[in-house]
């Protein structure tokens, strides 16, 4: 059965909640300001470190989900143990996989801190919150560009 801990995790991750408090420690308690220059090298270095904690911990829930795998990858003689293992099985495995696309998204986040072009809209140009890329540091479209994104996913999804 999943552990507690991971659901928790998982929850934080997919919703880009804070990072662990170490994140902050290791910055000297530092916060981006709105009264500082937007993307000056402070708060870059703020988003590299927070953006490499968050992976650093995703990769040590990969680790831990990958033992727990190995580990209970057993024979259950009774069906419905086999069925509640197989279960839980297919569950981790799709949480592994989004941890490899949440991965290769903060990868894509380090890639745009390098190049400049990082906390900017990728449709408007204009910089994204402080406030969003606090709580979504993955965030490549401002709030407004977001909700108008999903709007027109609405308005041409398939039902």
């Amino acid at each position: 059965m999943l552990r507690e801990k991971e659901k928790k995790q998982r929850v934080a991750e997919k919703n880009g909640h804070e990072l662990p408090e170490k994140t902050i420690r290791g910055l000297n308690g530092y916060r981006p300001s709105d009264k500082e220059p937007f993307m000056g090298e402070r708060q870059r270095e703020y988003f590299r470190a927070k953006l490499l904690m968050w992976k650093d911990e995703i990769l040590k829930e990969a680790r831990d989900t990958l033992q727990h795998l190995q580990d209970e990858n057993q024979n259950h003689p009774d069906l419905a143990d086999r069925a509640s293992s197989e279960t839980d099985r297919a569950i981790e495995l799709r949480a592994r996989d989004r941890q490899r696309k949440l991965i290769a998204k903060i990868d894509a986040a380090i890639q745009r801190i390098d190049d400049g072009s990082y906390g900017y809209c990728e449709e408007t140009g204009e910089p994204i919150s402080l406030k969003r890329l606090e709580a979504r540091p993955i965030a490549t479209l401002s709030i407004e560009a977001q909700e108008r994104h999903e709007r027109r996913e609405r308005v041409y999804r398939d039902d």
